[in-house]
């Protein structure tokens, strides 16, 4: 009986293994420190600052948000409430590529002279064209305030602050999705159907219910052989 006991638990154990793969994320962020250079009407000025870039899901796209945790540069006059407009470029990498613009709201209360900028959140939309891993790197930020324009730009090349993994409007990238595909793909995977029995890869969030119901058809039929094996332990000999 101990035998068996310990037989049932580790089949049940083995069987349910697939299922923690479904809880895999699909994004990776991380804090970057942009060395940010700045061409303003008074001269040259610089500072670095960690950013690091959100993205939350909203409909077919993405919205960002762009967060600096230093002030870039500085006023030789006071910036009252409202004075200051920032925006910025996130520089979009990997299997897509472009640029999306990002703005915030105004500053909320006044910058005293020759004080660091803080800037607020950045935020905008970005629309998957492509299918695959996409980078967000920190690109151009550029403040507008009494009338003038300051331009910083990130001089020492920084690595991206935010990956994800994206389906644009043709499906995934592996062209699976709508039937056969004679085309490659961004990944190094052939679409359409397959010989060998292989199931269609759809999106992320499709890919993760496939796992799901996978795994409950699975844990359901461990279950079964489970039962039958302890009332198979059961039957009275003769």
């Amino acid at each position: 009986m101990p035998n068996r006991k310990r037989t049932t638990l580790a089949l049940a154990a083995a069987l349910a293994g697939p299922v923690v793969v479904v809880g895999a994320p699909a994004a990776h962020a991380e804090v970057v420190d942009v060395n940010y250079q700045c061409v303003t009407p008074i001269g040259p000025k610089g500072a670095v600052s960690p950013i690091d870039i959100k993205s939350v899901r909203s409909g077919g796209g993405h919205k960002l948000t762009m967060s600096f945790q230093k002030g870039v540069s500085s006023s030789p006059v006071e910036l009252g409430k409202g004075a200051m407009n920032p925006s910025a470029v996130i520089e979009v990498g990997g299997a897509d590529q472009g640029k999306v613009q990002v703005s915030g709201p105004a500053n909320t209360e006044a910058i005293p002279a020759n004080t660091p900028i803080r800037i607020s959140d950045l935020s905008g939309t970005y629309t998957p064209k492509k299918s695959g891993k996409v980078t967000f790197t920190a690109g151009v930020l550029t403040i507008k305030a009494l009338g003038t324009t300051t331009t910083c730009t990130p001089k020492n090349n920084p690595g991206p602050s935010l990956e994800l993994d994206v389906e644009g409007p043709g499906g995934p990238a592996d062209g699976s999705k709508g039937g056969s595909s004679t085309g490659g793909s961004t990944d190094g995977t052939s679409g359409g159907s397959s010989a060998g029995g292989e199931l269609p890869r759809t999106g992320p969030l499709d890919s993760a219910a496939a796992l799901g119901t996978l795994g409950g058809t699975v844990l359901l039929t461990g279950a079964a052989g489970v039962l039958w094996l302890t009332r198979r332990g059961q039957r009275p000999a003769g």
